[in-house]
């Protein structure tokens, strides 16, 4: 599974948190391993300008072997909300998935 991350004008990913976000992806992905060729996170701050609630989003793509991509997005007060909340969303995309993936 390759895992790419990717980030708005308006910050970067530093190698310390770009690990942290690859630790995060394989572990909570780890079930869907063998069948996830790729995985994209896209994080981006809506109101770079001011400080709003909920202004972080995360974006995740996850590409399945034989299938469409399965994408969702999340909203957080900070990052590792919004990716938090947009993974727990990617892992029900992907059951649902996997689940009519296996029925067929």
């Amino acid at each position: 599974m390759i895992i790419q991350l990717h980030a708005d004008k308006n910050l970067s990913i530093h190698e310390e948190y770009a690990l942290k976000l690859n630790n995060i992806i394989a572990k909570e992905l780890n079930r869907f391993a063998e069948l996830l060729t790729r995985v994209e996170l896209h994080l981006s701050d809506e109101n770079a300008q001011r400080k709003t609630k909920e202004d972080k989003k995360c974006i995740i793509e996850a590409k399945l072997k034989g299938t469409p991509p399965v994408a969702v997005s999340n909203h957080g007060d900070t990052y590792d909300r919004a990716v938090t909340g947009a993974i727990l969303k990617l892992k029900a995309g992907l059951n649902t998935v996997v689940g009519k993936m296996q029925h067929h």
